[in-house]
């Protein structure tokens, strides 16, 4: 990360990101890669929050569906954005940990890529009423010897005008402190950088309709800084728990190491070498412990006991049973995702709610997905308008997402038998959407198992069964 104060000092502009929300996402992004503050020798990491991130992912991308269409410009699209998608379920995850993604497309040998960009390495400097970026800084790195080279874009969409500034810096003694490096160094040419020497320092766009680049937010609200418009990790409210559930799986593993079994025994047990040495049993060194010689029982006799206490396993797996549920809760996960869901006994409702909690959030996440997506097309689109790469042309987005992962099924069959008895709902209303049948379909399935006789029941098409 750059410091703040550096990009305001070389663009012009302020970063909209609080200190505090600086200092959370540094340390989500730690606890992600397994580097929370916390852990040691006697706290090992459970890496919860990967498998937070993970399993969130996966619910919200599984069995997902983009389609683009409309025209040839839109082919051209969908094929640019195939690799993109094909790494969706990875780009979600990145989100989850951080709170939010860039997609930034480009122009490369006259096509199309994408670049991803992680929370903490894209700098906002507004947003609009719905909390889409307007304007930010992208940095570019590149490190040759002791010289760090850095260019700053900054894009800025502003009522129907797009900006582009471009700048170069080369720090010839990199200050870096905690991640984030205190001195951009001396501004210098973009040419002097052989990958940058085509890129031009100031572009300005009219008739501009959409920003280039397009911002995944997580969609939780924000409460480690409730006036910034930045998402929010999807643990950021179970930051706490984890490293709870952390110390308690090491304390765990320090009762195994405590209560190994040893046996205590006086050197004369021991067989000995020329020097007088006790000699431990080759392979089971940890099983024994030599007192030294003399040391007799109460009776008078060489000393020799077997350690072997009882371990409190069960207790302790109970309690980091407890914690990692409370974890899910705060992560917006169904009891039993984390946590082995034959601990603690629930009702049917209660199961019920837990899962209702995970659908909400994946429904949620997977709304805001598609929002990016659409932004993302909408940007690529402008591409191909400023770049002629393609003939203009209609572009129809469309999201589909697997209801399963969503709605709980057998509840809403339940409740949609209950609405045909009642008389709620029609025959036919009810096969299309249990089945997932087109009116014709429904009526030709009904007739058939009801035997009609068209002629005699003088059964029309256009009829409810």
């Amino acid at each position: 990360m750059i410091e703040y104060d550096s990009i305001k000092k070389a663009m012009g502009v302020d970063i909209a990101i609080s200190p505090k929300m600086a200092q959370a996402m540094y340390k989500w992004q730690h606890m992600y890669v397994n580097e929370a503050p916390w852990l040691n020798k006697e706290v090992k990491s459970l890496n919860l929050p990967a498998a937070i991130c993970t399993e969130m992912a996966r619910l919200v991308t599984m069995e997902s569906s983009v389609t683009i269409n409309g025209s040839a410009r839109a082919d051209l699209i969908a094929e640019s954005m195939q690799p993109f998608l094909n790494q969706l379920q990875n780009y979600t995850e990145y989100a989850c940990s951080v709170g939010g993604i860039v997609f930034k497309p480009y122009i490369s040998g006259g096509k199309i890529a994408i670049d991803v960009t992680q929370a903490g390495s894209f700098y906002p400097v507004t947003f609009d009423s719905a909390n889409d970026i307007t304007a930010v800084v992208f940095p570019e790195f590149k490190q040759s010897g002791k010289n760090l080279y850095v260019r700053l874009e900054y894009q800025a969409f502003d009522g129907d005008t797009y900006t582009i500034i471009n700048k170069a810096f080369v720090s010839k003694k990199m200050i870096v402190r905690m991640d984030e490096i205190i001195n951009l160094g001396q501004e210098i040419s973009l040419e002097d950088v052989d990958e940058w020497a085509d890129i031009e320092p100031f572009v300005q766009f009219r008739n501009a309709t959409t920003p280039l680049f397009s911002y995944f937010r997580m969609p939780m609200a924000n409460n480690t800084d409730p006036l910034s418009p930045l998402g929010v990790s999807v643990f950021s409210r179970a930051v706490d728990l984890i490293r709870d559930a952390d110390e308690q799986y090491g304390a765990t593993l320090w009762e195994y190491r405590s209560k190994e079994t040893a046996i205590q025994a006086a050197d004369e047990f021991y067989q000995k070498d020329r020097k007088g040495h006790i000699i431990l049993p080759a392979g089971n060194k940890r099983l024994y412990r030599a007192l030294g010689p003399g040391v007799s029982d109460k009776d008078g006799a060489p000393f020799f006991n077997v350690y072997s206490p009882e371990i409190r396993d069960q207790s302790f797996f109970n309690g980091y049973n407890r914690i990692v549920q409370k974890i899910e809760f705060n992560s917006g996960l169904a009891y039993g995702t984390l946590s082995d869901p034959q601990t603690v006994d629930k009702t049917a409702e209660e199961i019920i709610s837990s899962k209702q909690r995970s659908y909400g959030t994946v429904k949620a996440i997977q709304n805001s997905l598609a929002h990016a997506i659409e932004k993302l097309v909408d940007a690529i689109d402008a591409w191909m308008t400023i770049a002629d790469v393609a003939p203009a042309g209609n572009v129809q987005v469309s999201s589909d997402w697997d209801d399963s992962l969503i709605v709980d099924k057998k509840r809403e069959i339940e409740q949609l038998r209950a609405d045909l008895s009642a008389g709620i709902v029609g025959r036919v209303e009810y096969r299309m959407k249990r089945f997932n049948e087109t009116r014709e379909q429904a009526i030709k399935m009904l007739r058939e198992a009801d035997e009609y006789d068209l002629e005699k029941e003088n059964f029309d098409d256009n009829d409810e069964l």
